[in-house]
C-alpha cells in the first residue's frame, strides 16, 4: 500500500516543475529605429541600457544572456562591463532553450530579448504572459520569481 501510495505522489508531482528559486530578469533590447534588420540603439536607448546597469545596483547577478543582435548585445554592455561579465549568446528563436539555460544557472540571470520572445519568455519561466509588445514599447523589466513576474520600466 505504502509502495502504491508512494509511486502515485510520484506521478503527480512529476508534471510540476518547482519554481526557480533565483530570479529570472527579462526585458527587450532597447530604443532602436524601425525598419532595419540589425540597427544600433538610439540615443534613448543607450541611455535607457545605462539606467538598467544603475538598476542592477545591489542586486545579485551571475550571467547575461543576448542574442547575436548589436541591439541586444548594445543592451546589455554597460552592465556587463561594470559587471565584468561577458554576455553569453543564445539563439532568440528556441525559448525553451534559454528558460533551461537560465532556469539550471541556479543564480540570477538576465536574458535581453525581443519583442516576439519576451513575452513568451516570461510565461515560460512561470510568470503570467504580458500582452504583445509594440515596436514603440521599451524598457519593460520583468523579474520573474517562484511563479511571479514583477515588472518595472527602465526610464532613459
Amino acid at each position: 500500500m505504502r509502495l502504491l501510495i508512494a509511486a502515485l505522489a510520484a506521478l503527480l508531482c512529476a508534471g510540476f516543475a518547482p519554481p526557480q528559486a533565483a530570479p529570472v530578469y527579462v526585458t527587450r533590447h532597447y530604443d532602436t529605429p524601425a525598419g532595419e534588420r540589425d540597427p544600433d540603439l538610439l540615443p534613448a536607448g543607450t541611455a535607457r541600457a545605462d539606467k538598467l546597469a544603475k538598476w542592477f545596483r545591489g542586486k545579485k547577478l551571475a550571467a547575461i544572456y543576448v542574442s547575436d543582435f548589436k541591439r541586444t548585445r548594445q543592451t546589455a554592455a554597460p552592465l556587463a562591463a561594470i559587471r565584468g561579465i561577458v554576455p553569453e549568446p543564445y539563439d532568440p528563436r528556441d525559448t525553451p532553450a534559454i528558460v533551461a539555460r537560465a532556469r539550471a544557472a541556479g543564480k540570477p540571470v538576465l536574458i535581453v530579448g525581443h519583442s516576439n520572445t519576451v513575452p513568451d519568455l516570461v510565461q515560460q519561466l512561470g510568470g503570467q504572459r504580458p500582452a504583445d509588445l509594440k515596436h514603440e514599447d521599451f524598457g519593460d523589466l520583468w523579474t520573474v520569481r517562484g511563479g511571479k513576474a514583477k515588472h518595472v520600466k527602465i526610464e532613459p
